[in-house]
């Protein structure tokens, strides 16, 4: 499961079979993991492709809207049909990626740039960053987090 692949219950059944896993104990599993949202039903690929011009548009409209505020923490994925929470630092990222950035520290430098237009700093631990240059060391780590961990799973809902 951590390459992120799209699979049916059969396919994941097969791969554990050799394991002595029952198919009521993948099925107790399997539901276990979507109540805490590891684990998504998705749509079939045709509805996928149908939605995936209109999500794309969607969270491109809602990135955008990051760049000024923090209000919408969610995106669309078409391959779920349904909301992922995509908080506002990530949805620069990816706005910076999809603006042709292609490394951590450039989304991060994206970023920094936004928020100083806008006079706004990051707070760490109740204090705020008061020079760029802590800010920035903040974002490329973060930056640097998402594009080891987050980004992925993104790109494998068809988000990013």
């Amino acid at each position: 499961m951590a390459d992120h692949r799209i699979r049916s219950l059969a396919q994941i059944e097969k791969s554990v079979k050799d394991k002595g896993i029952t198919f009521a104990q993948l099925i107790q599993t399997v539901l276990v993991l979507c109540g805490n949202g590891t684990f998504s039903a998705v749509q079939d690929d045709a509805a996928t492709t149908k939605a995936k011009k209109h999500t794309d548009k969607l969270n491109t409209h809602l990135m955008l809207k990051a760049r000024t505020s923090n209000d919408i923490t969610f995106l669309a994925s078409p391959v779920t049909g349904g909301g992922v929470m995509v908080g506002r630092f990530h949805q620069l990222f990816m706005l910076a990626l999809q603006q042709g950035k292609k490394e951590p520290e450039d989304w991060a430098a994206f970023v920094t740039t936004i928020l100083a237009a806008q006079g706004q700093k990051i707070v760490k631990e109740g204090k705020p960053m008061d020079t760029p240059e802590e800010q920035m060391a903040e974002l490329t780590t973060q930056a640097q987090a998402f594009a080891a961990k987050q980004l992925t799973i993104l790109k494998a809902l068809q988000i990013a």
